[in-house]
């Protein structure tokens, strides 16, 4: 039977089959082989008992991505949630979130919840601004279910990793995506509980047919990302179309004299707001000696 490791505990791994939980092991000749099942595996597993949805799982099928922290497998994309008020935006946050997942070259989905409470101009300002940065860009609030389908498309049948800071309505968002989805769990729904509120684990949700949320410890929380003063610039989809028209090649789009992302800038063309981030960050990289 074929299914994917939603959670792995202790040695125990929770694989889905579309309908049902079951608890497995591994057998020994992964460990053998130096391989280890990660949360987001396709696995093949022997079921063992029926009732108490048990197994082993036999085989580990090929890998389309991994991902070292966390570790995970077969992730597609990621969705970045931020709220547009309570708590207020912070920008350069947001834009440290979309440059992490490139660097795991994972396309990026942006979802800013709490539209409800936000002003058409505020929206307008956002959506120019983030508009051209190569990722889509949803408006949605979960307290008035605004906009939770039209996500939900852009997630069905993938593994998505979701991000973002605390108090933007995340787990208000995955449960009310699961709503719609009942799963038969079965008697081992107690045992994946095991744990829970005292170590977090990578764990895949189900919230349609073949398509999973991952929460995970290791996207809660950003860590500073590793550029020197070249590679910023990579990262921010709104310069490319100026790539090759500034007078120096190695243009940083900071000081240098006929810069085109400048000009742009000035026109109206590139967002100041996402101008303003990357200055912002290249002075981080100055400060860290890389610059």
């Amino acid at each position: 039977m074929q299914g994917k490791i939603i959670r792995g505990i202790a040695g125990f791994y929770y694989v889905h089959n579309g309908s049902r939980i079951y608890e497995c092991k591994a057998k020994g000749i992964f460990r053998k082989d130096g391989i280890k099942p990660l949360v987001g595996d396709d696995v093949i597993m022997d079921v063992l008992d029926e009732t108490t949805c048990e197994g082993n799982i036999i085989k580990i099928l090929p890998r389309r991505s991994e991902i070292i922290r966390p570790a995970v497998a077969n992730v597609d994309q990621a969705l970045i949630v931020f709220a547009i008020a309570r708590p207020e935006p912070n920008f350069n946050l947001l834009d440290r979130f979309l440059i992490m997942m490139q660097q795991k070259n994972l396309p990026c989905i942006i979802a800013f919840n709490k539209q409800d409470i936000a002003g058409d101009d505020e929206k307008e300002y956002i959506r120019k601004s983030y508009e051209d940065c190569g990722c889509k860009v949803h408006f949605i609030s979960v307290a008035a279910g605004e906009g939770i389908e039209e996500l939900r498309s852009e997630l069905l049948h993938k593994t998505t990793t979701l991000a973002g800071p605390s108090g933007v309505g995340k787990s208000s968002l995955i449960n009310e995506l699961k709503q719609q989805i009942i799963m038969e769990t079965g008697s081992v729904s107690e045992k994946i509980e095991r744990g829970r509120h005292t170590t977090r684990h990578s764990e895949l949700i189900a919230i349609d047919e073949d398509t999973y949320i991952l929460d995970t410890p290791g996207f809660s929380s950003l860590r500073l990302f590793d550029l020197d003063k070249s590679d910023l610039k990579e990262y921010y989809g709104e310069f490319r179309e100026y790539e090759g028209e500034c007078r120096f090649l190695d243009c940083l789009h900071i000081n240098e004299p006929d810069c085109r992302v400048k000009e742009a800038v000035d026109k109206g063309k590139i967002s100041g707001l996402r101008y303003g981030n990357y200055l912002k960050l290249m002075e981080e990289i100055k400060e860290n000696g890389k610059y």
